[in-house]
């Protein structure tokens, strides 16, 4: 990851990148903080049942790449070790223990600093796969440290490694990836945005509070994927960061709930006398729903993303390619040709004869339907030998791969004559026009198609220049015989 830029984010104001005093007593003082919180939460003569801190950390270090110093992380583990001290009897455990935390907290950190993409929204599609990725490997590393440490800690000195080591990785890879993804992209909310709140806005939010309510009275091994499609719902109309904090929420109340028997998941006398079995086949329904709900919302997107496309890549008004999308067809195009039987490159310049004197004479929404009629024509004529744009105004380009310059002289009178004996119809009136033509070919060689193009617009801007000084309703280009066409129709040199 670029850590520049990590340092643009919004970040905790109580580090700064040359104020090393500050930033040492700001890690010790959240440190002890965060450690606090999770020994509050220890279970009798046990493990912490919620363990924030080493989420915490690793965030800030994310946050803060300047504090990816040896004598930070040092200070995280004297704070550790310091509170143990104080408030537990484990003597050297807590040294092994509080390492455990650490590699966590470093193997999360620098692995997020060093793949990730820059930490903004527009990324987080990939980085959240990360996160899932890093917290897993960090979980691995750091539990068997962990798990060595925890031999015997609650007074059961028959416990055996594999149970304990499984514990330890399922406290710390749940709580990577409930917590990491919302630390990372937390900021302060903005008071505009909350005072134009509606009600309907909060929808989502009572979803998820009446799925966690459900799963405490229905309980049973299916309750816990009660909240899975209002979480969804929360993610389609809320922002990223709100989402990532309401699934925290959710994640971190049903742990809390599942420790306390609040959700109980074994019961056999559930609060709404029913059996396991319809608590299982709820959650299987609610999972069964998410995909679902998801391809829905992929699908918009995608419907969404195409129509933003092709406003980009076709003119609104005629249908034909815009400028740019005539770009990226031809990029297409020279990506997915075979060989060419066609060598040649065919750039045309049409530009219709005193179309001002129809906007002048019978407005512009005359104008329009002409130039709207006149692309249709033009594409009817060109067909699947090219691709036909709009470059503004009253100015078009054909582009056509061609045998030889025969050819695209051809098509280039096709086009003229078919406009020159059109009727062009506006209400009631029947209009006449004609198209002036300017053509150039060249050689692609070793050129891509869009290289070419750009070296001979210039050349059938030429080209069209001459046959509108020359009458206009002509078509003009070099290397012809003369004598293949009437006089009237022939090139200019």
């Amino acid at each position: 990851m670029n850590q520049d830029s990590m340092v643009n984010r919004p970040k905790f104001s109580f580090f700064s990148p040359d104020k090393m005093l500050l930033n040492a007593i700001s890690v010790f003082a959240l440190t002890t903080l965060f450690y606090f919180f999770g020994a509050s939460l220890r279970l009798v003569n046990d493990l912490s049942l919620f363990w924030p801190l080493n989420a915490v950390l690793a965030a800030i270090f994310v946050r803060n790449p300047w504090l990816n110093k040896a004598i930070y992380y040092f200070i995280c583990y004297a704070a550790m070790l310091v509170y143990d001290a104080f408030t537990t009897q484990w003597g050297w455990q807590s040294t092994i223990i509080n390492f455990s935390n650490m590699v966590f907290i470093v193997t999360a950190a620098r692995l997020l600093l060093r793949y990730s993409r820059n930490m903004d929204e527009s990324n987080w599609a990939l980085n959240a796969f990360n996160i899932f990725n890093f917290s897993l490997i960090a979980a691995i590393l750091s539990s068997l440290f962990g798990a060595v440490g925890s031999l015997g800690i609650s007074g059961d000195y028959h416990e055996k490694f594999m149970p304990l080591y499984a514990d330890w990785v399922s406290e710390q890879f749940s709580t990577g990836v409930l917590m990491l993804p919302c630390l990372l992209t937390a900021s302060w909310p903005s008071w505009r945005k909350l005072t134009g709140i509606v009600p309907s806005d909060m929808y989502p939010f009572f979803s998820v509070v009446i799925a966690v309510c459900a799963a405490m009275i229905i309980g049973g091994a299916g309750s816990l994927a009660f909240p899975l499609p209002a979480l969804i719902w929360c993610a389609i109309r809320y922002p990223l960061p709100v989402t990532a904090l309401l699934t925290l929420i959710t994640g971190g109340v049903e742990i809390v709930l599942v420790a306390h028997a609040a959700i109980n998941l074994h019961s056999e006398q559930p609060l709404l006398l029913v059996d396991q079995m319809f608590s299982a086949r709820l959650g299987i329904a609610t999972i069964a729903i998410c995909p679902l709900i998801v391809s829905i919302s992929v699908d918009a997107i995608n419907q969404l993303i195409k129509q933003t496309s092709r406003r980009a890549d076709y003119d609104y008004l005629t249908g034909v390619y815009s400028r740019s999308g005539l770009f990226e067809a031809l990029k297409r195009s020279g990506r997915h040709q075979p060989i060419p039987q066609e060598p040649l490159l065919c750039v045309m310049l049409l530009d219709i004869d005193f179309f001002k004197r129809i906007n002048d004479s019978w407005g512009h929404e005359c104008g329009d339907t002409v130039l709207a009629s006149f692309a249709s024509r033009v594409l009817d004529t060109v067909g699947e030998r090219g691709m036909v744009a709009r470059i503004g105004g009253e100015e078009f380009v054909v582009v056509c791969r061609v045998r030889d310059n025969q050819q695209g002289f051809e098509i280039a009178e096709q086009i003229r004559k078919t406009i020159e004996v059109s009727t062009f119809h506006y209400e009631e009136q029947s209009l006449f026009i004609t198209v002036s033509i300017g053509l150039a070919e060249a050689a692609l060689g070793n050129n891509t198609l869009e290289a070419t193009f750009n070296q001979l617009i210039p050349e059938a801007d030429k080209y069209l220049y001459l046959s509108k000084r020359h009458g206009r309703n002509k078509t003009s280009a070099s290397n012809v015989h003369a004598e293949v066409f009437p006089a009237s129709h022939m090139r200019d040199s």
